[in-house]
């Protein structure tokens, strides 16, 4: 059996988890302290509050018991070959000594493309961040960028500000896969990109971790999380040439990777199910995968991370 990571580790726990979001730091609508209570009173865990330019490790409301993920979102593009375009990432960091200082300002990095942009990626991963690729559709970056970028762990598979300003109401699930298939081993998130307060609450990642800044960046450079606006994942793996998905109530299970056809649609004749098995044919290769995408009767999504077979 090959279980996906996220799910491999039952005893430490799910941590309904914000890895993008902004404040009165930058541009967001509500100080950190109002952002801090509205997430704890939608019932999530941890936070990280990603202003522009601005690292934060504060906790700033600790009577809520939100554990708050050092962050920051970086941009920089713009420029030359690269104008139309622009790179943003999202960092995340633990607690140690080597990251971003408390208020840390990074300026904007001026590129005409992938390479000029790739200095800071550099300095994101140097100071020991998980570095997420933002909203690839909004910032008009194809599949071909990222393949000239390296170290970045991450890519924003949905990003509710953009799906509801800009009418992106799709996944970025085929960059994505571009991705895999070219043997990048990028993980997929979910956020809201809280610059508005109809945007909170929107997206975000469950993450299999013990209630630590530091033990849950370890998990999400492990993969050990999935993506949602709604949908629970309880399991995915691999057994005898099946993958299966347990969850809560789904109108259909997707499953992507590289057998064919590349897209497959499982789901129960009789009503909602909890539970989609597919039958892997011809997925032996180097770099084969498979993931799977739940939808609810809503049409909300929760997207696994991949099994790499």
């Amino acid at each position: 059996m090959i279980r996906q990571e996220a799910f491999a580790h039952p005893q430490w726990g799910w941590l309904k988890t914000s890895l993008h979001t902004h404040t009165t730091r930058s541009d967001g609508p509500f100080t950190p302290e109002e952002t801090l209570r509205l997430y704890a009173r939608m019932g999530y865990d941890a936070v990280a509050l990603t202003d522009h330019r601005i690292y934060n490790r504060r906790a700033f409301a600790p009577e809520t018991g939100v554990l708050v993920l050092p962050g920051i979102e970086t941009d920089g593009g713009g420029r030359g070959a690269a104008r139309g375009t622009c790179f943003h990432t999202v960092g995340i960091g633990g607690m140690g000594d080597g990251g971003f200082a408390q208020d840390e300002r990074v300026p904007t990095l001026p590129a005409d493309g992938p390479a000029g942009y790739q200095p800071m990626i550099d300095q994101m991963r140097a100071q020991d961040n998980f570095v997420i690729y933002a909203h690839p559709q909004w910032s008009r970056t194809p599949a071909r960028a990222f393949e000239g970028l390296t170290g970045l762990d991450a890519m924003e598979i949905w990003n509710t500000g953009c799906a509801m300003e800009n009418d992106m109401d799709v996944d970025n699930g085929f960059l994505w896969d571009e991705l895999l298939r070219a043997g990048r081993r990028v993980w997929a998130v979910a956020t809201d990109d809280g610059h508005s307060p109809d945007r909170l609450g929107g997206g975000w990642v469950m993450v299999n971790a013990h209630k630590d800044a530091d033990d849950v960046l370890r998990a999400l450079r492990a993969g050990a999380f999935y993506a949602s606006c709604g949908p629970e994942i309880h399991d995915f793996y691999v057994q005898d040439g099946r993958a299966v998905v347990t969850c809560s109530p789904a109108a259909y299970v997707l499953f992507a990777g590289t057998h064919r056809p590349w897209w497959v649609k499982a789901a129960a004749p009789q009503g909602p199910t909890t539970q989609a098995v597919f039958l892997l044919e011809g997925d032996d290769l180097p770099g084969a995968f498979v993931r799977a995408v739940v939808v609810d009767a809503q049409g909300r999504r929760a997207w696994t991370n991949p099994i790499f077979l």
